[in-house]
């Protein structure tokens, strides 16, 4: 009866392990600082033009992952008004944030899309196919924050 409830207790507690294990490879492990340094700074795409140009961004900090594009966010500021902003650099289409990890917590992707919906702010985009489907997108709101984020486009929809 003894040697029942120690392998008992030996499952359970490789369980626990396993699942905290996953736990953190799933939210910590496979995300790193991105470094947003000349060359890989913040760019919009023009209205008149396909080459990404970069634009003033203050307070960067931004995580990215290995293992899929999409783990990409970026949270940062920018002096520049979302009026010459739109009227400068194309708009995107059905943007969607994605949700980020919660210990980077300057990025909410629930408080970011009701705001995009609300019009309250506006997504442009920043780079087409930054990967084979995917496209790097900005939000900038009224008061100049502003959050970056990977989304799947149509592109691959053949």
């Amino acid at each position: 009866m003894n040697s029942g409830k120690v392998a008992a207790g030996g499952l359970v507690m490789g369980a626990v392990l396993a699942g905290v294990a996953i736990w953190y490879l799933q939210v910590y492990a496979f995300y790193s600082p991105v470094a947003f340094t000349p060359g890989a700074e913040i760019l919009l795409t023009p209205v008149a033009g396909d080459a990404p140009e970069a634009i003033l961004a203050d307070n960067v900090t931004g995580i990215d992952g290995q293992s899929s594009p999409l783990k990409f966010r970026a949270c940062f500021t920018t002096p520049l008004s979302q009026a010459m902003l739109s009227e400068t650099y194309r708009l995107y289409d059905k943007p969607t944030p994605t949700v980020a990890p919660g210990w980077f917590d300057c990025f909410d992707a629930a408080a970011i899309g009701a705001a995009l919906e609300r019009g309250e702010a506006l997504a442009f985009l920043s780079q087409p196919d930054i990967h084979p489907g995917i496209d790097r997108v900005v939000a900038v709101f009224p008061d100049g924050h502003a959050y970056a984020w990977h989304q799947l486009n149509d592109s691959l929809k053949d």
